[in-house]
């Protein structure tokens, strides 16, 4: 018998046996507390009872010892499920070292190397974790696609994102897939810069986070697995339980497949999600993460099926690269008895890097509604959460930016509008209105339209040498307000004083001027 590690998990070398006359294994280990944190399971250390550890199908509660027992595949990633309370180990870049790789025989020969043989199941799996207060209350910061190209592009997320947010009070950090843009060799270099933040931090798998020449789904989340261990996987923080979910299908590559992908769970992990639920209280919050929205996953009803019974129920995605809130009701297959609350994130990459660079030499990286590039801030009490964006490099409250013309006639008949972005607004926030210092305020209406900010900067591309990518072209904004301008008077320069109230009852303000003459 001998010890060694794999992911910081201690492993123990056994034998093979059959059960019920099938080719099957048992793995088995403990979930101990690792009372000196070297990683070890050492004699005097004892086990955790009651926490949840699966295969990625079944799960099962350790006993009073700290051991557990489930059915192993040739294929397939142990993990534990962190409970609130406790920690696992991080590595060197913060990653989480919560799961055991089990693959025989490695991955297979991919461009992007996977994971190595591991050889036969080893006799105990055991996982250390050790105590770490949380509170009912925290945040956690949510990245949408960080998605680099190439080194400069990683440099762009390091001055853009990463400088302001070492040091935050987050609990933990998310990566919601896409992080990086199909070139997997920077995985390192992406973990190296995102560690700087100094906290935990998980990983979901984006379209571009899998291997291309893959021959089928199953395989094409090698380069992954060797980084962060499963594509699917769950936790416990406070009074919150989190659920990671693989929501990308790769079709195959070309010949053999499809070459491309679409948005769908399947049947194995549906199967762990409802093995998942009766370990969690009914009453406490469910956060599902995972990199397609749920509206672009083709079976996200057999998902409602399984949460919407929970009373508290929220989830988030990324992918599309604008910002959305979404309440969705039986319109949209959900028979739960209050809307179930999902958020489309803001990216980190903005609009993929695209638009002209700053003085810094960053591109703008607007995203295609209007809204700035940035991050999602998550504040977590108790089974209530307030979701927060967060623009690259601006102060924490530029929630909004104002549009109108930079001069008017007073005798001109033409209509004119003034158009309101209110980047994380939804269809519970209002705006409102007003000219100069004693106007009345009024109401501005929500509107489904393209930002004019953002046509006029694709428009005026054409008119001069770009020095960054151009941009994409402008899609209808979920977070848009207008309403008509009023006459003004007299001539001169007037202030227009614009606030929003978002669905926690927050109020955020902005203004322009405009010129009457």
């Amino acid at each position: 018998m001998r010890h060694f590690f794999s992911t910081g998990i201690v492993v123990l070398m056994s034998s093979t046996f059959g059960i019920s006359g099938q080719c099957a294994e048992i793995a088995k280990g403990f979930v101990f507390h690792d009372l000196n944190r070297n990683g070890v399971r050492d004699a005097e250390e004892p086990g955790v009872p009651g926490v949840a550890v699966s295969n990625q199908i079944d799960v099962v509660e350790t006993d009073e010892t700290g051991a557990w027992e489930l059915p192993s595949r040739d294929d397939c990633v142990f993990f534990v499920i962190k409970p609130t309370g406790w920690m696992t180990p991080l590595n060197a870049q913060n990653l989480p070292q919560f799961y055991y790789n089990h693959k025989p025989n490695g991955s297979p020969k991919l461009k992007f190397p996977g994971v190595d043989p591991t050889g036969p199941l080893p006799e105990s799996i055991d996982f250390p974790l050790h105590p770490n207060p949380e509170p009912g209350k925290f945040q956690a910061l949510f990245f949408g696609d960080p998605q680099p190209r190439d080194q400069r592009e990683l440099d762009y997320i390091g001055h853009d994102v990463i400088e302001e947010l070492v040091g935050s009070d987050a609990k933990f950090g998310v990566t919601l897939g896409d992080i990086l843009f199909d070139d997997l060799s920077l995985f390192d270099n992406n973990n190296a810069l995102v560690a700087l933040i100094g906290i935990p931090w998980y990983n979901v798998i984006g379209n571009h986070d899998i291997n291309y020449d893959a021959v089928d789904d199953r395989r094409s989340d090698e380069t992954f697995e060797r980084y962060y261990g499963p594509s699917y996987y769950a936790y416990s923080y406070g009074p919150v339980h989190f659920v990671v979910l693989d929501n990308v299908v790769w079709g195959g590559s070309k010949p053999e497949g499809t070459g491309t992908y679409t948005g769908g769970l399947g049947e194995d992990q549906l199967r762990f999600l409802e093995n998942l639920l009766p370990h969690i209280p009914q009453n406490q919050m469910l956060m599902l993460m995972m990199h397609i929205p749920i509206t672009g996953t083709a079976d996200a009803e057999k998902l409602f099926r399984l949460i919407e019974n929970r009373p508290y129920t929220m989830s988030i995605a990324g992918h599309t690269h604008w910002q959305a809130h979404f309440f969705l009701d039986k319109e949209a297959g959900w028979r739960g008895r209050t809307p179930h609350h999902h958020v489309v994130s803001v990216t980190v990459c903005g609009s993929w890097w695209r638009g002209e660079p700053d003085e810094r030499g960053i591109p703008h990286a607007t995203m295609q509604d209007g809204a700035p590039n940035g991050y999602s801030i998550i504040t977590f009490d108790g089974n209530q959460a307030v979701v927060d964006f967060k623009a690259a490099r601006r102060p924490k409250d530029y929630q909004l930016s104002v549009m109108a013309p930079e001069e008017i006639s007073r005798d001109s008949e033409e209509e004119t509008f003034v158009y309101v972005n209110v980047f994380g607004g939804s269809e519970k926030s209002n705006v409102w209105m007003r000219i100069g210092e004693d106007g009345n305020w009024m109401e501005l209406a929500k509107t489904l339209e393209v930002d004019p900010n953002y046509s006029s900067l694709k428009a005026g591309e054409k008119d001069r040498i770009l020095l960054g990518r151009p941009l994409s072209e402008p899609k209808n904004s979920n977070h848009l307000w207008k309403t008509r301008l009023p006459p003004l008077s007299p001539a001169g320069v007037h202030r227009i004083w614009v606030k929003t109230e978002d669905m926690y009852g927050r109020v955020f303000h902005a203004s322009r001027t405009i010129r009457v003459r």
